[in-house]
Protein backbone atom coordinates (compact mmCIF):
# COMPACT_ATOMS: atom_id res chain seq x y z
CA UNK A 1 0.00 0.00 0.00
CA UNK A 2 1.54 3.41 -1.30
CA UNK A 3 -0.42 6.35 0.85
CA UNK A 4 -0.57 9.92 -0.54
CA UNK A 5 -4.24 9.56 -1.71
CA UNK A 6 -7.73 9.72 -1.46
CA UNK A 7 -8.38 11.11 2.21
CA UNK A 8 -4.65 12.51 2.55
CA UNK A 9 -5.97 15.35 0.10
CA UNK A 10 -9.12 15.51 1.59
CA UNK A 11 -8.34 16.45 4.46
CA UNK A 12 -9.85 19.71 6.25
CA UNK A 13 -8.81 20.02 9.06
CA UNK A 14 -5.77 21.59 10.56
CA UNK A 15 -5.05 21.95 14.40
CA UNK A 16 -1.38 23.05 14.04
CA UNK A 17 0.17 20.40 15.29
CA UNK A 18 0.45 16.54 14.55
CA UNK A 19 -0.24 15.51 17.98
CA UNK A 20 -3.54 17.43 17.98
CA UNK A 21 -4.59 16.22 14.40
CA UNK A 22 -4.55 12.28 15.71
CA UNK A 23 -6.80 13.70 18.31
CA UNK A 24 -9.09 15.55 15.98
CA UNK A 25 -9.86 11.74 14.58
CA UNK A 26 -11.69 10.67 17.07
CA UNK A 27 -15.87 10.33 16.67
CA UNK A 28 -16.16 13.12 19.39
CA UNK A 29 -15.23 15.60 17.42
CA UNK A 30 -17.01 18.32 14.90
CA UNK A 31 -17.20 15.35 11.74
CA UNK A 32 -18.95 13.22 14.75
CA UNK A 33 -17.16 9.94 13.04
CA UNK A 34 -14.12 7.78 13.34
CA UNK A 35 -11.86 8.65 10.77
CA UNK A 36 -9.21 5.78 12.03
CA UNK A 37 -11.74 2.91 11.83
CA UNK A 38 -9.36 0.61 9.10
CA UNK A 39 -5.91 0.31 7.78
CA UNK A 40 -6.28 2.20 4.77
CA UNK A 41 -7.58 5.64 6.54
CA UNK A 42 -5.30 5.22 8.72
CA UNK A 43 -2.12 5.04 6.12
CA UNK A 44 -4.01 8.07 4.61
CA UNK A 45 -3.73 10.20 7.23
CA UNK A 46 -0.14 9.35 8.25
CA UNK A 47 0.52 10.45 4.61
CA UNK A 48 -1.62 14.15 5.67
CA UNK A 49 -0.38 15.39 8.62
CA UNK A 50 3.31 15.13 7.25
CA UNK A 51 4.44 11.76 9.45
CA UNK A 52 5.45 10.30 6.29
CA UNK A 53 5.94 11.64 2.50
CA UNK A 54 3.45 10.66 -0.03
CA UNK A 55 4.25 7.62 -1.84
CA UNK A 56 5.52 5.98 1.43
CA UNK A 57 5.24 1.98 1.27
CA UNK A 58 2.99 1.46 4.12
CA UNK A 59 2.28 -2.20 3.61
CA UNK A 60 2.39 -2.54 6.97
CA UNK A 61 -0.08 -0.85 8.32
CA UNK A 62 -2.61 -3.48 9.91
CA UNK A 63 -5.69 -3.17 12.32
CA UNK A 64 -2.97 -3.83 14.99
CA UNK A 65 -1.57 -0.47 13.98
CA UNK A 66 -5.01 0.91 14.13
CA UNK A 67 -5.65 -0.21 17.70
CA UNK A 68 -2.56 1.59 19.12
CA UNK A 69 -2.60 4.85 17.29
CA UNK A 70 -6.64 4.82 19.12
CA UNK A 71 -4.94 3.94 22.26
CA UNK A 72 -2.41 6.68 21.67
CA UNK A 73 -5.53 9.30 20.60
CA UNK A 74 -6.91 8.35 24.42
CA UNK A 75 -3.93 9.08 26.02
CA UNK A 76 -3.25 12.39 24.32
CA UNK A 77 -6.97 13.63 24.83
CA UNK A 78 -6.64 12.85 28.43
CA UNK A 79 -3.65 14.34 29.10
CA UNK A 80 -4.02 17.50 27.37
CA UNK A 81 -7.96 17.49 29.10
CA UNK A 82 -5.65 18.04 31.93
CA UNK A 83 -3.58 20.37 30.84
CA UNK A 84 -6.13 22.62 29.84
CA UNK A 85 -8.07 22.03 32.74
CA UNK A 86 -4.78 22.41 34.83
CA UNK A 87 -5.34 19.24 36.94
CA UNK A 88 -1.75 18.14 37.23
CA UNK A 89 -2.82 15.62 39.43
CA UNK A 90 -3.88 13.53 36.40
CA UNK A 91 -0.80 13.83 34.92
CA UNK A 92 2.14 13.06 37.04
CA UNK A 93 4.00 9.72 36.07
CA UNK A 94 4.02 7.92 39.38
CA UNK A 95 0.43 6.85 39.11
CA UNK A 96 0.44 5.29 35.64
CA UNK A 97 -1.69 8.55 33.96
CA UNK A 98 -1.82 9.59 30.26
CA UNK A 99 1.43 11.56 30.61
CA UNK A 100 3.63 8.31 32.03
CA UNK A 101 2.26 6.55 28.59
CA UNK A 102 3.14 9.80 26.61
CA UNK A 103 6.82 9.89 28.11
CA UNK A 104 6.81 6.00 27.01
CA UNK A 105 6.14 6.12 23.45
CA UNK A 106 8.10 9.22 23.10
CA UNK A 107 11.27 7.03 24.32
CA UNK A 108 11.72 5.55 20.90
CA UNK A 109 13.27 7.09 18.35
CA UNK A 110 11.20 8.27 15.28
CA UNK A 111 11.28 7.54 11.58
CA UNK A 112 15.35 8.81 10.59
CA UNK A 113 14.68 10.79 7.40
CA UNK A 114 17.02 11.78 4.37
CA UNK A 115 17.01 14.41 1.22
CA UNK A 116 17.17 12.48 -2.08
CA UNK A 117 16.39 14.09 -5.80
CA UNK A 118 13.23 14.32 -6.64
CA UNK A 119 12.52 13.68 -10.64
CA UNK A 120 12.40 17.32 -11.01
CA UNK A 121 16.13 18.07 -9.55
CA UNK A 122 14.57 19.23 -6.08
CA UNK A 123 15.61 17.92 -2.49
CA UNK A 124 12.53 16.01 -0.97
CA UNK A 125 12.03 14.40 2.02
CA UNK A 126 12.35 10.64 2.16
CA UNK A 127 12.53 8.16 5.21
CA UNK A 128 15.62 6.42 5.67
CA UNK A 129 13.82 2.61 5.86
CA UNK A 130 10.19 1.07 6.16
CA UNK A 131 8.21 3.02 8.97
CA UNK A 132 7.18 1.05 12.34
CA UNK A 133 4.39 1.81 14.17
CA UNK A 134 6.34 2.37 17.40
CA UNK A 135 8.27 5.31 15.36
CA UNK A 136 5.62 6.45 13.83
CA UNK A 137 3.89 6.80 17.78
CA UNK A 138 6.64 8.19 18.87
CA UNK A 139 7.29 11.19 16.62
CA UNK A 140 3.21 11.51 17.42
CA UNK A 141 4.08 11.59 21.31
CA UNK A 142 7.55 13.70 20.52
CA UNK A 143 5.53 16.33 19.12
CA UNK A 144 3.10 16.53 22.05
CA UNK A 145 5.98 16.47 25.03
CA UNK A 146 6.91 19.28 22.40
CA UNK A 147 4.18 21.24 22.59
CA UNK A 148 2.80 21.01 26.61
CA UNK A 149 7.15 22.05 27.16
CA UNK A 150 6.89 24.72 25.18
CA UNK A 151 4.97 27.64 27.29
CA UNK A 152 4.71 30.10 24.53
CA UNK A 153 2.88 27.22 22.45
CA UNK A 154 1.19 25.59 25.24
CA UNK A 155 -0.80 28.99 25.78
CA UNK A 156 -2.12 28.97 22.67
CA UNK A 157 -3.92 25.13 23.66
CA UNK A 158 -7.74 25.62 22.74
CA UNK A 159 -10.81 23.29 22.81
CA UNK A 160 -13.43 24.27 20.52
CA UNK A 161 -16.01 25.92 21.97
CA UNK A 162 -18.89 24.80 19.56
CA UNK A 163 -21.54 21.92 20.61
CA UNK A 164 -20.66 18.75 20.42
CA UNK A 165 -16.83 19.02 19.25
CA UNK A 166 -14.05 18.19 21.38
CA UNK A 167 -11.44 19.24 18.31
CA UNK A 168 -7.91 20.64 19.98
CA UNK A 169 -6.31 23.45 18.16
CA UNK A 170 -3.16 26.02 18.38
CA UNK A 171 -4.56 29.37 18.62
CA UNK A 172 -2.48 31.81 16.68
CA UNK A 173 -4.50 34.45 15.98
CA UNK A 174 -3.55 38.11 16.86
CA UNK A 175 -4.71 38.80 20.51
CA UNK A 176 -5.84 34.56 20.71
CA UNK A 177 -9.63 35.31 20.67
CA UNK A 178 -9.98 32.03 18.28
CA UNK A 179 -12.93 30.10 19.91
CA UNK A 180 -13.22 27.49 17.12
CA UNK A 181 -11.70 24.98 15.70
CA UNK A 182 -13.10 26.16 12.32
CA UNK A 183 -14.78 29.41 11.57
CA UNK A 184 -16.69 27.79 9.32
CA UNK A 185 -17.83 24.96 10.52
CA UNK A 186 -18.69 24.83 14.08
CA UNK A 187 -18.68 28.96 14.41
CA UNK A 188 -20.97 28.79 11.31
CA UNK A 189 -23.27 26.56 13.13
CA UNK A 190 -22.99 28.57 16.62
CA UNK A 191 -23.83 32.08 14.61
CA UNK A 192 -27.00 30.34 13.48
CA UNK A 193 -28.37 28.72 16.37
CA UNK A 194 -27.63 32.67 18.12
CA UNK A 195 -29.60 34.13 15.31
CA UNK A 196 -32.45 31.27 16.11
CA UNK A 197 -32.22 32.14 19.65
CA UNK A 198 -32.59 36.14 18.99
CA UNK A 199 -35.27 35.31 16.49
CA UNK A 200 -37.14 33.17 19.28
CA UNK A 201 -36.66 35.81 21.92
CA UNK A 202 -38.32 38.92 19.35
Amino acid sequence: MAAGTGTARGRRFDSGRVCLDLVATGAGTSGGQEQLDRPGRLADWLVACGLVPAGTDLGGVDETWVARFRQARTCLDRLMTAELAGDGADSHPEDGGPLEDVNALAAVAPPGVRAVRGRSGALVRELGSAPSCEALLAAVARDAVDLLTDPVARAGLRRCEGDACRRLYLDTSRGRRRRWCSSELCGNRERVARHRRLKAVR
